[in-house]
């Protein structure tokens, strides 16, 4: 998906699915509703999208006939478990408007369908995979003034894993006991997808922790490697790998898209709330920094008449002991005099000097860096506090918005209401496209 960041990633998705849940998902891969809670699908273009398998009965159906016929089997398995999985291959949008659009999508997804039959185990484990070409991309339309769909596959599959099942004490033959009976694919979810042991990518030999036990790589990990080396495999070297260190395994895979005007109120809300406490926050943040300031001027002032003019003294006295100490008396010798008594005198003088000097403009340093500080958190506040001001307007002015709505909504009825956004809405696209055309004739001209 993208971040923002110019980089083109690859992106697997896997979600499990019980017997309850299937039918919901095949009516949105198939495009079998009449209307979808997701507004950016443009059903004129669902004739666009591809089936790489195409689907011989209801998933629910192929499943039991599977199982029939032996292709399958859920012994051991409880009534609500994951029977079935789903995957879900894209990449960013931009990097299929950037290539040429629906055509490179349809050759990539090709590509990609290879990846999953490997990826589940085999073809015969897929109940249906169709690439999607019939979702629009709001953002980068309305961006770049042209419509722009976003291309992904969808994989429904079985999760099996070969399983082998053994003779137990019970047989007759007792020679039989613990020898492999018969080996069947088991349907099982968490099997399918175990996370598998870590290697080292130099030796190949497993990563240990440091106790000694093996290192897992989590199966959503694995499945964007396999994904992603599978794609390079494929000649698409301008691709990288999906975000590393996610935990978010299972993702739905309807994106619904939140447009009405309550929603918006109580996310503006919520986002008060929160503005609200990061004021407060950096209030006392900014008041702990006034203290510590207030602090450290008061030990300054304190210091700074005792230091008055020690730089001036330490200059004078430091440079040379053996220039500012007088001459010895007549009752003892210059030498004694000079090296006995007045030079390690002076020179503890001037140690002490030094220090106390030192120590003055680290204090005054300190002060100066309490005093930024200070300023910053002072400056942070202003601007929260200017942000916060505005959300509560835009808020206030959003509910008396809703207010609006609802008195009109209740005067003409709800069906009318609906019938006079949707004009309004039909009315906003038209004028687009008539725009979209003048500027498409404008640089047609131009060429």
């Amino acid at each position: 998906m993208a971040r923002g960041d110019g980089i083109d990633r690859t992106n697997a998705r896997n979600m499990r699915l019980t017997a309850t849940k299937i039918g919901n998902t095949q009516q949105h891969n198939e495009r079998e509703k009449d209307s979808y809670v997701n507004q950016d699908i443009v059903p004129e273009r669902t004739p666009l999208n591809i089936h790489f398998k195409t689907p011989s009965a209801g998933y629910q159906e192929m499943f039991a006939q599977m199982e029939a016929d032996g292709v399958i089997s859920t012994r051991g398995i409880k009534a609500d478990a994951f029977r079935y999985g789903e995957l879900v291959f894209d990449v960013n949008s931009a990097y299929f408007y950037n290539h040429g659009g629906y055509d490179f999508a349809k050759q990539f997804y090709t590509d990609a369908y290879k990846s999953a039959i490997e990826i589940v185990g085999g073809e015969q484990y897929i109940l249906s995979a169709v690439m999607h070409a019939d979702e629009r991309n709001r953002a980068m339309s309305e961006a770049l003034g042209e419509d722009v769909y976003h291309y992904h596959l969808h994989v429904v599959y079985v999760p099996v894993v070969q399983k082998e099942v053994r003779w137990t004490k019970r047989c007759k033959d007792k020679s039989l006991v613990g020898k492999v009976k018969e080996t069947i694919m088991q349907v099982s979810m968490s099997k399918k997808w175990a996370s598998k042991p870590a290697v080292d990518d130099v030796t190949g030999e497993p990563l240990l922790t440091a106790k000694g036990k093996p290192v897992l790589r989590k199966s959503y990990s694995v499945l964007q490697d396999d994904f992603f080396r599978a794609m390079r495999n494929a000649g698409y070297d301008d691709l990288e790998r999906g975000e590393r260190g996610s935990s978010e395994e299972h993702l739905t895979v309807t994106q619904f898209k939140v447009e009405r005007e309550r929603e918006r109120l109580a996310q503006l809300q919520a986002a008060t709330v929160l503005a609200q406490a990061e004021a407060e926050k950096r209030k006392k943040e900014a008041d702990a920094a006034e203290k510590k300031a207030a602090q450290a001027k008061a030990k300054l002032d304190d210091v700074a008449p005792l230091l008055k003019g020690m730089e001036k003294l330490a200059a004078d006295y430091s440079d040379d002991p053996e220039r500012t100490l007088p001459e010895a008396g007549p009752l003892e010798s210059a030498r004694a005099y000079r090296e006995k008594k007045a030079k390690p005198l002076w020179e503890k003088i001037v140690k002490v000097l030094r220090s106390v000097y030192r120590a003055y403009f680290d204090l005054k340093s300190s002060f100066e860096q309490l005093q930024r500080a200070y300023d910053r958190e002072v400056s942070k506040n202003s601007s929260l506090s200017a942000r916060i001001y505005e959300v509560c307007a835009e808020r206030d002015s959003l509910k008396g918005q809703v207010r609006d709505y609802e008195r009109v909504r209740r005067a003409i009825g709800p069906e009318q209401a609906d019938r006079i956004l949707e004009v309004a809405h039909q009315q906003e696209q038209a004028e687009k496209e008539r725009r979209r055309g003048t500027r498409q004739k404008a640089r047609s001209g131009a060429r």
